[in-house]
């Protein structure tokens, strides 16, 4: 799996609300009504991630959860960051 270039996650980002690009990673806040609301988006998310073996990195904090998405042995966005985050959409 290659990198992608910036013009391409920017294609990408553009049809999904939301996700900025920064730093070498997609990234994106959800926001709960309840600090166990976020606790139970995690864990879903966390079932997806190992279904699709692409797993993020998350800060959970008081009724949000911000959601990161990066290749740790590529340096950078790939094609299955992106289909990943598209997943989280969807949960």
């Amino acid at each position: 799996m290659s990198l992608l270039n910036p013009k391409q996650i920017s294609v990408e980002l553009d049809n999904m609300g939301g996700w900025e690009f920064e730093n070498n990673r997609i990234s994106k806040s959800y926001h709960f009504d309840s600090y166990m609301d976020g606790i139970k988006f995690v864990n879903i998310l966390a079932e997806k991630a190992e279904e699709l073996n692409h797993h993020p990195d998350l800060v959970v904090g008081w009724c949000e959860v911000t959601v990161s998405f990066t290749s740790h042995d590529q340096g950078g966005v790939t094609s299955a960051c992106v289909k990943m985050a598209k997943a989280v959409e969807k949960l």
